[in-house]
């Protein structure tokens, strides 16, 4: 047998069933082929030269049909499209509310029928809850296409090819945490590993002074910096936010050289992050922190943390996070210190409600004698 080594490219010797040694050809996007004959002969590089000629596989992907099936669910994605609750969304919530939706209806069920082209009013809540159970080891990814699905049979109703939403009469899943809070002991570390003058500092202290989601801080610019306060526009859907300009964040600014460059955050050669590339740098500036579990969305968190357990009012923390409902701020700051603010109630109760005895004028307390009264 010929070593390895003397093969061609992308050929591996193989036993098959019988115990026989085969020559195989496995290349990533070609069709994988046995060789006839022996690495010496013709016969064996004539198979080989036929591969190589016939190059990779085609690509193929499951596109949507040219010619879609009225009232099936390719119909519905292209009115949902012309909606005008659509075109109020952000242009990046269109993009990946699409590819979720895009993705979905080209998936084969087990006849080999694309979900596309299932008629809008055969969709059942029995048929969305085997799928979304497929679904289980991603309870997140789970919930969003649930979420994304049942604005989508919206649209159905309101075209009158649809009664009810079997979308949102399937169950939700049960999620874990999420993001990881930031701890003020994970900010430490953060900024000892990331000194000022770096632009790992720069997003850290960005982020704790607005709030900020990825797409938020990787689009800040100068002029969002008005005077002694910064201006937030949330994205979805929520109010944009004026906070003042912290010392920590001026210091960080500061650092940076001055250059003229729209963009407060921006890569090694000056230009603006994309908000999936910026998500990737922050990794790993995290992991370069020892912290290897943590993300842009955790301070977030940490802020809300912060407003909780400075006192602070769940509508002082709504203006600087942009949440428009207070249920959505409370999920966010339900993780404060549990202990700091037991210390504090309590405190404020005992200050409150109980009071120091007054002594009774000429009162001698006894000494101890350590004899019992028994």
């Amino acid at each position: 047998m010929m070593k390895m080594s003397s093969l061609p490219p992308h050929v591996y010797a193989v036993k098959d069933r019988h115990g026989k040694i085969r020559y195989r050809f496995v290349r990533k996007g070609w069709a994988s082929a046995y060789l006839n004959g022996e690495p010496c002969n013709a016969q064996f590089h004539r198979a080989y030269a036929e591969i190589i000629d016939r190059g990779p596989k085609e690509k193929t992907s499951a596109k949507s049909p040219t010619k879609v099936t009225p009232r099936s669910l390719d119909d519905l994605f292209a009115k949902h499209k012309t909606q005008v609750k659509w075109s109020k969304k952000a242009a990046r919530t269109r993009m990946v509310q699409s590819r979720i939706i895009e993705r979905f209806l080209d998936r084969h069920d087990k006849k080999g029928r694309r979900y596309g082209e299932r008629p809008t009013d055969a969709v059942t809540v029995t048929w969305l809850e085997n799928i979304l159970a497929s679904m289980v080891d991603t309870p997140a990814a789970a919930n969003v296409l649930r979420k994304v699905l049942s604005g989508l049979l919206d649209t159905a109703i309101k075209m009158g090819w649809r009664d009810t939403n079997p979308a949102r009469l399937t169950d939700t899943f049960k999620e874990g945490e999420g993001s990881v809070m930031w701890t003020e002991a994970d900010i430490a570390q953060y900024r000892a590993a990331h000194p000022l003058g770096t632009m790992a500092r720069l997003v850290l202290e960005l982020a704790l002074n607005t709030s900020g989601r990825r797409c938020n801080v990787a689009g800040l610019t100068r002029d969002s910096i008005r005077g002694n306060e910064i201006v937030t526009a949330h994205v979805k859907g929520n109010h944009e936010s004026t906070v003042p300009l912290l010392p920590t964040t001026r210091a960080a600014i500061e650092a940076l050289p001055a250059a003229p460059i729209k963009y407060l955050v921006t890569t090694q050669f000056g230009k603006q992050f994309t908000v999936d590339g910026f998500g990737n740098r922050v990794r790993k500036w995290c992991d370069a922190a020892g912290l290897p579990d943590h993300s842009l969305h955790g301070i977030r968190k940490a802020v809300a943390r912060r407003v909780a357990e400075s006192g602070g009012t769940d509508a002082e923390g709504q203006a600087i996070t942009g949440h428009k409902k207070a249920e959505t701020f409370a999920y966010y700051r339900a993780k404060a210190n549990r202990s700091k603010l037991a210390a504090k109630g309590i405190n404020a109760a005992f200050e409150t409600f109980d009071f120091q005895p007054s002594t009774p004028e000429g009162f001698q307390p006894q000494k101890n004698t350590g004899i019992s009264d028994d």
